[in-house]
């Protein structure tokens, strides 16, 4: 059950023992999870601290009967205490954990303590602070489904499509047919194929178990499988735990595409003879990937280009508290813009989120870490990550590995450790053996985003991964295509040119970068020295490379910290602002990934006031062919837009200002209207 309700908070100083705040009961205020104390006071974001959560709560014990205390996300480095006694630790600030406090509980009333430490700076970005993810007691029989330990795969049982990563043996990203499967299928055939073919483990704690499975359409009925033999083995390393294994057949399921994200209900039971013990559910998808170094990625056996954006985990003024409708609105801005994938960066995201990417069809880069051994911050969980990393990737991938909207599982961003030696090779090795050793059915292939992509060392990780994300390294595309024509190249941070929304720094060929106002220009002329040149440069140098499977932006959202070029609060890289409102390049994005086939737009920028005579640079975003600028009723000129094999995707003009009606008409190829935008 959720457990949010009736905590307590204590802000105090770094490190304050719980002895010491035994003697603090009256600091306690009530509090609501999830929570992030930092949002609280935007003066002191970065403030070292140690906040302390307390939770009263009465139970009554039952016989056979276990009792699990389940925290999605703590950040970072936290304890956990049950009735004085320490219950556990967890180091990440990004992973779920699960704590046996059966022992430590007793008849009656029962306390909670949970110390929080936060030590700046421990990240790139601002973090957040608390239990900022949902918490949960769950209540089991003493034989129990083990938590994240059904693990559900599917494919077609012809072969028609399948899922993979062109890849060697060693890469962990290995299947043979995965170079000519992606060719010449289409979504018909793959929604046409009759049988698939679905493998299901389950483990389960205590002897003498059984298990069956059903699955659900979103209706609650039941969808028809046919089930082989059930197996049983124990659990290696795990006393006490099996695993009950079956083949499932099922008969033209509907896919799961970003189009039309089709699940269905996955129910898990547990007997004991003929006693039901327990129930699970969770929604399922059927769906295949593919990869191909010159050819990109394919959804279903159709080619799809992931039109991407990044996305950090905080919510703007909310924080880094979770929020699921905050959430949901997110991913639909971002849906209505033309994108259909995320990257979450540079962590784990919150279980709901990807929820939300299977229910709303977005496709998933899941990452996990920002660095190894060596740390970006001094505080950060590189202090950490050689005990930890085992835990943490075993929580990210159990609980995440059965959603149809993970394609990539990323193992690091901009990681130095791969740049600095072979160490890095090897830590690379470890982590893709640790990601497939709890996928290793492959749902989705591994991969590393890298900024490194000029130097050897990585070039040798990128060598055995072979799915290989780069950083602002477009390039690089054509010529390591060349030279390595087994990698399978995309762009997993692109752009970083920033703006602010509604602020113009004319004129628009000048690039302005810094100003007094300490806002950055929409007009499209403030860029950084890492990123693109301009919006429309990010388009171009993926529409011209089929081999690419395609781009992730940095960033979707605004977000709190890295506030360049000023020392501000939050980032201006984004093409929706922290209030969720689109900049002008979201524009350019949707008539570019939505293409001449969706609703027809213009987007016309700036606004229409200025000093009467003044020259100003006025430009139009449209998925038309055409679009004509009029002043006041006069033709400013027509711009034609290429958008298959153009180097302008906008229309440009330059108009002395006068007070009145700017209006931009986006017309076909025979001059029809199709849309229209204007400022007065």
């Amino acid at each position: 059950m959720l457990f949010n309700d009736g905590w307590e908070f204590s802000r105090q100083p770094l490190h304050t023992t719980l002895s010491e705040m035994k003697e603090r009961e009256q600091a306690f205020s009530p509090v609501g999870l999830p929570h992030d104390w930092l949002i609280y006071d935007t003066d002191h974001l970065y403030e070292d601290s140690t906040g302390w959560y307390r939770k009263r709560f009465t139970i009554e014990k039952e016989e056979q009967r276990f009792v699990f205390l389940r925290f999605d996300g703590i950040y970072m480095d936290s304890r956990v205490y049950v009735n004085g006694v320490q219950a556990g630790e967890w180091k990440y600030g990004y992973t779920a954990f699960e704590l046996d406090i059966t022992p430590l509980l007793k008849n009656g009333e029962n306390e909670i303590w949970v110390s929080v430490d936060f030590q700046a700076p421990n990240s790139r970005w601002y973090s957040g602070a608390g239990i900022y993810r949902n918490v949960w007691l769950k209540k089991l029989p003493q034989e129990h489904l083990v938590s994240d330990g059904i693990y559900f795969h599917a494919e077609p049982e012809d072969g028609a499509v399948c899922i993979a990563c062109a890849g060697s043996e060693a890469t962990g990203n290995d299947c043979d047919r995965s170079q000519e499967m992606a060719a010449g299928n289409d979504p018909e055939s793959a929604e046409k194929t009759a049988i698939w073919n679905i493998d299901l483990d389950v483990e389960a704690f205590g002897s003498g178990l059984t298990v069956t499975a059903e699955l659900l359409d979103v209706s609650g009925a039941a969808f028809p499988v046919r089930q082989g033999t059930w197996s049983i083995q124990p659990k290696e390393g795990q006393t006490g735990v099996s695993v009950h294994s079956v083949r499932l057949l099922a008969e033209q399921p509907k896919l799961w595409d970003v189009e039309n994200p089709n699940l269905y209900i996955l129910r898990v039971s547990l007997f004991k003879g003929e006693k039901l013990l327990q129930t699970e559910e969770q929604r399922v998808g059927f769906r295949t990937i593919a990869y191909r170094p010159d050819g990109g990625f394919f959804l279903n056996g159709r080619h799809l280009k992931l039109n991407g954006v990044c996305e950090h985990h905080d919510l703007g003024c909310l924080g880094a508290a979770f929020h699921e409708q905050a959430m949901r609105r997110k991913f639909a801005i971002i849906k209505e813009m033309g994108a259909n994938a995320v990257r979450f960066a540079h962590n784990m995201p919150a279980k709901e989120a990807m929820e939300l990417a299977d229910e709303m069809g977005l496709l998933v880069i899941s990452e996990a870490f920002d660095m190894w051994e060596s740390s970006k911050t001094p505080y950060d969980y590189g202090r950490f990550f050689p005990e930890w990393y085992e835990r943490d990737v075993a929580s990210w991938i159990r609980r995440d590995r059965n959603h149809p909207s993970v394609i990539m599982w990323c193992v690091g961003n901009e990681i130095h450790d791969t740049h600095a030696g072979e160490r890095g090779k090897k830590w690379m090795e470890t982590l893709m053996a640790e990601v497939k050793k709890h996928d290793p059915r492959q749902n989705a292939p591994t991969t590393l985003a890298s900024n490194y992509m000029p130097w050897e060392n990585t070039q040798k990780c990128a060598d055995v991964i072979k799915l290989i994300g780069y950083n602002y390294g477009e390039k690089y595309y054509d010529s390591h295509h060349a030279q390595h024509p087994d990698w399978i190249i995309y762009g997993s941070e692109t752009s970083s040119v920033v703006q602010s929304r509604g602020i113009y720094h004319f004129p628009y060929k000048k690039f302005v970068l810094a100003d007094d106002d300490e806002q950055c220009s929409a007009l499209g002329n403030s860029t950084t020295s890492w990123g693109a040149k301009s919006a429309e440069a990010c388009v171009i140098a993926e529409r011209d490379r089929a081999y690419s499977c395609g781009q992730f932006l940095w960033s979707g959202f605004d977000y709190i910290g890295e506030p360049t070029p000023y020392h501000t609060r939050n980032s201006y890289f984004g093409q929706i602002d922290t209030a969720g409102f689109p900049k002008d390049p979201y524009y350019l994005y949707q008539a570019e990934w939505s293409g001449a086939d969706a609703k027809p737009m213009v987007h016309l920028f700036p606004y229409w006031d200025f000093n009467e005579g003044q020259l100003v640079d006025v430009r139009a975003y449209t998925n038309a062919p055409k679009v004509e600028l009029f002043l006041n009723g006069r033709s400013c000129g027509v711009c034609e837009i290429d958008h298959a094999h153009g180097t302008t995707l906008s229309g440009n003009w330059q108009v002395p200002y006068e007070k009145g009606e700017i209006r931009a008409i986006a017309r076909d190829e025979n001059g029809n209207v199709l849309a229209e935008d204007a400022h007065h």
